[in-house]
C-alpha cells in the first residue's frame, strides 16, 4: 500500500509541476467549458477540438491546487485521440473511482488514471480531482453555463 501511495504522490507532484497541455488553446477549438471549485479556489477552462466524434486535441488553463492541476493534466493526456463516447465512459468511471462508488479492483479500466484513487482518502479533496472531469462533461455536452463543484 505504501508503494501505491508513493506512486500517487509522485504522479500528482509531477503533473502539478509540469502539467501536460496546460495553457494550450487548440486553434480549432470547437468545445469549451469553464469550471470552478469555490471551496478550494480552483478555476479551470477546458478547450477541446472535436472532429467526427473524436477528440483531436485539448488543453486547459486556469489555476488550482496540485490535485486539481494534476487531474486535468492526466485527463488531457488520456483523452486525446478518444471518441466522445469513450470520453464520457471514462468520465463515469473516474467519477465512480474518485467518489468510492467503485471497488479498487474494478478500476483497472481507467489505466494509469488509477493513481488518482488515492484522493478518496481525503474527502475534502475529491472535488479538486473531479473538477476537470465535470468540466469535460460540460464541454462535451456543449453546456454554456459554468460548472461548479458546489
Amino acid at each position: 500500500m505504501n508503494n501505491l501511495r508513493q506512486l500517487y504522490e509522485d504522479v500528482i507532484l509531477d503533473h502539478n509541476r509540469h502539467p501536460r497541455n496546460f495553457n494550450k488553446h487548440p486553434g480549432d477549438t470547437n468545445r469549451q467549458a469553464r469550471g470552478d471549485n469555490p471551496l478550494c479556489g480552483d478555476v479551470l477552462t477546458l478547450y477541446l477540438s472535436v472532429h467526427d466524434g473524436i477528440i483531436k486535441d485539448m488543453g486547459f488553463e486556469g489555476h488550482g491546487c496540485a490535485i486539481s492541476t494534476a487531474s486535468a493534466s492526466l485527463m488531457t493526456e488520456a483523452l486525446i485521440g478518444k471518441t466522445e463516447a469513450e470520453a464520457e465512459n471514462l468520465f463515469k468511471q473516474m467519477h465512480a473511482l474518485l467518489t468510492a462508488e467503485q471497488a479498487p479492483d474494478e478500476s483497472k479500466a481507467v489505466g494509469k488514471l488509477r493513481v488518482l484513487q488515492g484522493v478518496r482518502d481525503y474527502p475534502s479533496r475529491v472535488k479538486c480531482a473531479t473538477l476537470a472531469w465535470h468540466t469535460l462533461h460540460a464541454a462535451l455536452a456543449q453546456q454554456q453555463d459554468s460548472v461548479s463543484t458546489e
